[in-house]
């Protein structure tokens, strides 16, 4: 079970899953870390990211704009091939 932004535990975590249109994309969510998962502090956000994805985002920059024609998270990724037109995707 996941835990929601209100648990004492929760951290923000990063993933990558099987879909989009350039066959992989990235996830967000609040959950609790697990045992195997690498941990990361960027300004202040406790970040964790399973084993698996891990290697798809190292090195993988997150930023979020919220300006006049913000549009949310970013995400800047050296390991990624091609990426759709959203950012979302990669291969």
């Amino acid at each position: 079970m996941r835990a929601g932004a209100d648990s004492p535990a929760a951290r923000l975590r990063l993933f990558i899953e099987d879909g989009g249109c350039s066959g992989l994309q990235y996830g967000m969510s609040f959950d609790e870390p697990k045992s195997d998962d690498a941990s990361f502090e960027s300004e202040g956000v406790a970040i964790v990211v399973d084993p698996k994805s891990l290697g798809h985002l190292d090195g993988t920059t997150v930023d979020f704009d919220d300006g006049l024609h913000g549009k949310g998270f970013e995400i800047k990724n050296p390991n990624a091939h091609t990426t759709c037109g959203c950012g979302k995707s990669f291969n």
